[in-house]
């Protein structure tokens, strides 16, 4: 009371402050309001998605992308909010479309786009001058006409030696470590058609994996984790372990080439890409990297491919009785050639179907090079677009969608449909050959091996573990998969059917 008394300003001060408060609010919270709306003004767009929430919402868009995985987190935004829909992926405007419209407009996707994935930052780059490479890339004569004919007999004749040599896989179980046999296989095969140097399959199989473990772990880290050098030592390692290992293989093939008499019996991709360096048409980097990708391709996707084929042909033995039937009839006693191609339909159903079903790659990224209008919805200019391909292939057209069945090839599928390598000038341009690589090898290991899974183990508990394996099936059936060799190729399906 005597501080009060002896304090007259107190009066003041206090009877100013429930007087002033509301004038200095009120202004403050118009303006925050104010604020908000013009923040979120573009997210009213017709475009569905989650909220912009004054950047709340493309942290928890791209959060969502490091939590869940980009094909699940589009898995799941596709589910949420319906086919077309808006996030952001390191704050930038992202699309995921799963509808077939999208397909029908090329000039919207001729950019082909990483950048929201982070994989470049000085670790892992992609090919410079991309357009004038992929014109070279798909009119070498690897991988057309003449190429697609002496791959045939290099998978069938790969692939039995494979077979024949199965001991160097052998663990201390006695189990094959499937996958890596598949990868030891694709190797080999894009070793004898585009390079054609000794190398150590083993030791190059073991850099391809790690390079792309370093991809996967790369994708959509924001930037200051490139920033930080003990986060990215064993990533960088990994690249640079497998580019030096290429750049050394491209070396020894300079040399070859350079002693060598007769050129025309040289004269493979990476032939032709050393002397388009030799003429100025492209840089070493390019032949490099040129080289490197496609080396790694093979071991990587279609390997992968392959091992779900196997899976399902485990999981379908009514599939594989089907296609063996098919390849008695065309093929017989014989090994696979170039004119059973276009004969073997049931095969080719079964690896569209194998994936459809099962896609190893399924997503497709681009970036719009113009404003444009898709299936109702405005696309400005730069926006990042991801065309789930994965999802698109169980939602539209086929018959029977959500199940592994042969019956979705039995009509022509028109392409927009189906677009397993992708579409437009940026589509993949070993497409055709890997149509060729796939069945000749699937034909040549059925023709040799039976594939069944033990114990009644189902395709979950068999896809949980990274590798499966086969052995004889005189021997204990210790992991979820075993190949057992049939008596004679031409053996009849009776037989085979009482194998066991």
């Amino acid at each position: 009371m005597v501080l009060e008394t002896l304090n007259p300003m107190h009066y003041n001060i206090t009877s100013l402050v429930p007087d002033t408060m509301p004038v200095a609010t009120v202004p403050i919270l118009i303006l925050m309001c104010f604020l908000f709306l013009i923040w979120n003004h573009e997210e009213t767009s017709s475009i569905p998605g989650p909220g912009y929430c004054m950047g709340i919402g493309p942290l928890i868009s791209h959060g969502r992308f490091l939590w869940m995985g980009v094909g699940n987190a589009c898995n799941y935004y596709n589910k949420t909010y319906g086919e077309f829909v808006r996030v952001w992926i390191g704050g930038e405007e992202t699309f995921i479309i799963t509808i077939q419209a999208a397909t029908t407009h090329p000039r919207i996707f001729l950019s082909k786009n990483d950048e929201p994935l982070k994989l470049q930052n000085g670790i892992i780059k992609k090919v410079q001058k991309l357009t004038n490479l992929l014109s070279f890339c798909t009119n070498a004569p690897a991988l057309s006409g003449p190429g697609l004919v002496r791959m045939i007999a290099i998978c069938v004749e790969s692939t039995i030696e494979h077979l024949e040599q199965l001991q160097e896989e052998t663990t201390e179980l006695g189990n094959i470590n499937v996958l890596n046999l598949m990868r030891r296989i694709m190797l080999d095969t894009s070793n004898k058609l585009f390079l054609g140097v000794p190398l150590d399959e083993n030791a190059i199989v073991l850099k391809i994996q790690n390079y792309f473990d370093a991809w996967q772990a790369l994708l959509l880290k924001p930037d200051i984790f490139f920033k930080i050098s003990w986060l990215c030592k064993k990533y960088k390692d990994a690249v640079k372990d497998l580019k030096g290992a290429m750049e050394t293989l491209i070396e020894q093939k300079r040399q070859k080439l350079s002693t060598v008499e007769k050129l025309d019996e040289h004269m493979d991709f990476a032939s032709q890409l050393i002397f388009a360096q030799n003429r100025g048409d492209l840089t070493a980097e390019n032949v490099n990297q040129c080289v490197l990708e496609m080396m790694i391709a093979a071991p990587d996707t279609l390997s992968v491919t392959l091992f779900f084929m196997l899976i399902l042909i485990a999981e379908h033995p009514t599939v594989e009785e089907e296609m063996m039937r098919e390849i008695e009839t065309v093929v017989g006693d014989r090994d696979i050639q170039s004119d059973d191609m276009p004969n073997l339909k049931t095969v080719e159903n079964f690896i569209y179907e194998s994936m459809r079903y099962q896609p190893v790659v399924d997503l497709i990224m681009r970036k719009a090079l113009q404003d444009d209008v898709i299936d109702g919805y405005p696309v400005k200019k730069g926006t990042n677009i991801i065309l789930n391909i994965g999802r698109m292939h169980k939602l539209e057209f086929f018959p029977k969608p959500n199940e592994f069945s042969l019956e979705n090839f039995e009509k022509n599928v028109p392409s927009r449909y189906f677009q397993p390598f992708g579409f437009g000038p940026r589509s993949c341009v070993g497409k055709f050959i890997a149509m060729v690589m796939m069945k000749a090898i699937l034909v040549t290991l059925l023709r040799r091996c039976r594939v069944q899974t033990v114990k009644g183990r189902g395709l979950n508990n068999i896809q949980k573990n990274n590798d499966l394996s086969m052995h004889p099936i005189e021997r204990q059936p210790l992991l979820e998969m075993v190949f057992t060799p049939r008596r004679n190729a031409d053996e009849s399906q009776g037989d085979r059917m009482d194998q066991h």
